[in-house]
């Protein structure tokens, strides 16, 4: 499965609303880091599926996301649980470092 497009007109329903974790991918398709953590963020969306849901939002495209989570780095990783952010990493990380300090 691939990573659901967040945008700010989804967030709430998407993010907020969600039965189970959510985590969102802050980036920009100028970011270098971003691109680099692309790969990462689509095998976490196949092989979690259906344990968390994992989606992108667009900094760029959707500003007011961003700013209502104080992200001022991207790739900025914030896992929500129950429509509050629980967890926040901010840069480029390996894909097993996301999954230990995420505790997906």
């Amino acid at each position: 499965m691939k990573p659901l497009t967040l945008t700010d007109d989804n967030f709430e329903q998407e993010v907020l609303k969600s039965d189970v974790p959510v985590l969102v991918d802050f980036w920009a398709p100028w970011c270098g880091p971003c691109r680099m953590m692309a790969p990462v963020i689509d095998e976490l969306a196949a092989e979690y599926e259906g344990k968390i849901k994992v989606g992108k939002l667009n900094v760029d495209e959707n500003p007011n996301s961003a700013a209502a989570y104080g992200v001022m780095s991207i790739p900025t990783l914030i896992l929500f649980k129950d429509g509050q952010p629980d967890k926040k990493l901010i840069g480029f990380r390996p894909k097993r470092e996301i999954i230990a300090e995420l505790g997906i």
